[in-house]
């Protein structure tokens, strides 16, 4: 598994993944972005934090949380 911190913020990428970065970045939770940004709004993933006008992040506690309880 990945080596993550425990606190601090996690892009929408380092968490489903980018095959297409140099150097790729494996999946934590392996789902599209469509179905990440669903599952936000039904409440089934946790809700992202801004962090500026363009940025959206998701604190890493949150993430952890979601992957243990799965």
């Amino acid at each position: 598994m990945h080596q993550l911190p425990e606190t601090g913020f996690l892009r929408l990428p380092n968490i489903i993944g980018n095959p297409n970065a140099t150097p790729p970045i494996p999946a934590l939770i392996p789902v599209k972005k469509s179905c990440w940004w669903a599952g936000v709004k039904s409440g089934r993933f946790p809700k992202p934090v801004k962090l500026g006008p363009r940025v959206t992040a998701w604190k890493v506690e949150d993430i952890l949380a979601l992957i243990a309880s799965a």
